[in-house]
């Protein structure tokens, strides 16, 4: 080997007829490595182990278009491109071979790399309801495809070589897609289209080598969303509509006598509901213009601290209104809470069951008519 080929900037190996390295270049030392001493007189498939094949059957023949064969290196696959040409004798017997080559570990795996977006994004612009398109700086499209373009009746790239201010002059997006083309990422506003609501996303190009890419966009088709937003509102306007019968099933406001109502409570009882049962009681009294409020707990057998004093707090908001609120049906547990939490009921009037308490509201209402005669 000469020295302009030992200090070349490629790779330079030669072996003999028996596929020994008889020459072995500094590039190949940095490649491979092994020193030039430790490869010289060793078989080529000992220093540059193959993958996959032989070099035997390689070196079969010249090889003028370089392509790339994997070479293990330690624990890791070095791609290695080459080229030969064997050197024959009088006779055309093959009596050995220059191999020329590059280290193309570095190449070959961004083209893999690239393979794979290109697939990836191949998946999401054939699958996904979106449209896919590229801006130069003038706004210029140079790229646009996806499903989503199915949905106006466009076919791919139907605006390329178009301006997408001329194309769309009264997009009301134009503002976010200059900002976009001067670097800002940017997302849009939801827009409609050609007759279809759009979400877009402009995410501007740093850097775009030779593509003249300033920035790309993506245009999600919101049709579906939209109609499973409307559909889920739907659901939840059901939803509450049951939840407020079945708030007035289970909370009935029962007009049992000419000025006497009661509400039989059932169930759990916590603050949120206490709190709503006291709204709609108190609008009960003033537009029945009752004077008496049953409250019948008979069905009630746990409350905690703070629904015992919004309980209580009931009864006196029922006063307010000129009306008397009566309790009946205490379970002694609920009792319990309320002698634990101080609550004084000394001023209420308190019965066992719904009846007497009934009773004793109709009692309290003949006392009041003849009290009003008797005054006259």
């Amino acid at each position: 080997m000469d020295e302009r080929s030992k200090r070349g900037p490629h790779v330079v190996i030669e072996v003999d007829e028996a596929l020994r390295v008889t020459g072995w270049s500094r590039r190949a030392e940095q490649v491979f490595a092994a020193a030039e001493a430790e490869a010289l007189g060793r078989g080529l498939g000992e220093v540059v182990p193959l993958v996959a094949g032989d070099w035997a059957e390689l070196l079969a023949e010249d090889r003028e278009t370089p392509e790339v064969e994997a070479v293990r290196r330690g624990g890791e696959a070095l791609q290695f491109e080459a080229w030969w040409q064997l050197e024959r004798d009088a006779a055309g017997r093959a009596t050995g071979a220059t191999i020329h080559g590059h280290d193309v570990t570095a190449r070959v795996a961004r083209h893999r790399r690239a393979a794979q977006a290109e697939k990836m994004f191949a998946a999401v612009i054939e699958n996904l309801d979106v449209s896919v398109w590229a801006l130069d700086k003038a706004g210029t499209y140079l790229f646009q495809d996806g499903k989503g373009m199915q949905a106006v009746g466009l076919s791919p790239q139907h605006f390329v070589g178009r301006n997408i201010f001329e194309a769309f002059p009264d997009h009301p997006g134009h503002g976010v897609v200059r900002r976009a083309l001067a670097g800002e990422a940017c997302r849009g506003e939801e827009v409609e289209v050609l007759g279809v609501p759009w979400r877009n996303w402009y995410v501007p190009v740093a850097d775009p080598g030779d593509s003249d890419v300033a920035m790309v966009g993506i245009s999600f088709d919101l049709r579906e969303s939209l109609r499973r937003e409307a559909e889920l509102q739907g659901k939840l306007d059901l939803i509450e509509k049951q939840q407020e019968v079945i708030r007035e099933l289970s909370t009935p406001i029962i007009e049992v006598w000419d000025g006497i109502i009661t509400v039989p409570i059932l169930g759990l009882v916590d603050s949120v509901r206490t709190a709503e049962i006291m709204d709609e009681l108190l609008q009960a009294v003033g537009r029945l213009r009752a004077r008496f409020a049953i409250l019948d707990l008979t069905g009630v057998e746990v409350v905690d601290t703070g629904t015992a004093s919004h309980l209580i707090a009931m009864i006196r908001a029922i006063g307010l209104l000129g009306a008397e609120g009566v309790l009946t049906g205490i379970h002694p547990r609920i009792a319990q809470t309320m002698v634990a939490i101080g609550v004084d009921l000394s001023h209420v009037a308190v019965h066992a069951r719904l009846r007497d308490a009934l009773q004793h509201c109709i009692a309290r209402l003949g006392e009041q008519k003849t009290g009003a005669r008797a005054a006259k």
